[in-house]
């Protein structure tokens, strides 16, 4: 689903994730800690989170794109699982600390892509590539 160059370019850069509460209101914040398993699932890691959380508790529909949406003008939109111990935390407390010792994710938020549009200015802006 995602290609090798979506997927480099979600890892390089920081994303904009977009949620919304269970009445709909939405939110969208920066994250710099997100990172494509295969072409199918990206962990993403709850450091600071604390609307974006609490809406994917409530309603676990998310969409993200690439801060350089000029290289790679997609958005990515599906679904997400929340861990909080398990393979997954483990993977997100290990690459964070990596990253900066201080930092301790609160939890690991795995993503299910099940669509990705272009955002490319053009007649194809808004079309679903995948």
């Amino acid at each position: 689903m995602m290609t090798p160059e979506m997927m480099d370019a979600i890892e390089k850069d920081l994303v904009f994730v977009a949620t919304a509460d269970e009445e709909g209101t939405p939110n969208v914040v920066p994250i710099g800690f997100a990172r494509p398993l295969d072409e199918k699932t990206i962990l993403i890691a709850d450091n600071y989170m604390k609307k974006t959380i609490r809406n994917l508790h409530e309603n676990p529909r998310i969409a993200l794109i690439p801060e350089n949406a000029r290289e790679c003008p997609y958005q990515f939109k599906g679904t997400v699982e929340i861990f909080k111990s398990g393979k997954y935390f483990d993977m997100v407390v290990e690459w964070a600390q990596n990253v900066m010792t201080e930092l301790e994710p609160k939890s690991a938020i795995l993503m299910t892509v099940e669509e990705i549009y272009s955002v490319k200015p053009g007649p194809e802006a808004g079309e679903r590539v995948a």
